[in-house]
């Protein structure tokens, strides 16, 4: 069982940053892929961006390359996502999740089965 507890969301001007964190309990951590998708309201939730067991590999969506970055601190039992150049669109709910299966690839968003409570991070225009 892992359970997942994100922070970091608020209201924010467009153009401007947040960092996202999650905090993961259990010992096998270190061992899933983590990922964040997000929700607005009347939409289906979006898989925004992935991270391998390791941070060697990275997926994100193609509506955040280049601003949005994805993270991990091992030791600290912690996932990031550093959101830069916010757009009004980027407006949801932020959900932290983990993979059921060790060492799966990020990329996959059907490994994904641990759900955070979510943030709400609002982008104002």
């Amino acid at each position: 069982q892992v359970q997942l507890v994100e922070s970091g969301g608020g209201l924010v001007q467009a153009g401007g940053s947040l960092r996202l964190s999650c905090a993961a309990s259990g010992r096998t951590f270190s061992r899933r892929a983590m990922g964040w998708f997000r929700q607005a309201p009347g939409k289906e939730r979006e898989f925004v961006a992935g991270i391998s067991w390791s941070g060697g590999s990275a997926y994100y969506v193609d509506s955040v390359k280049g601003r949005f970055t994805i993270s991990r601190d091992n030791v600290k039992n912690t996932v990031y996502l550093q959101m830069n150049s916010l757009k009004p669109e980027d407006t949801a709910v932020y959900y932290c999740a983990a993979a059921l299966n060790y060492y799966s690839d990020p990329a996959v968003r059907d490994e994904y089965f641990y759900w955070g409570q979510g943030t709400q991070v609002t982008v104002s225009s």
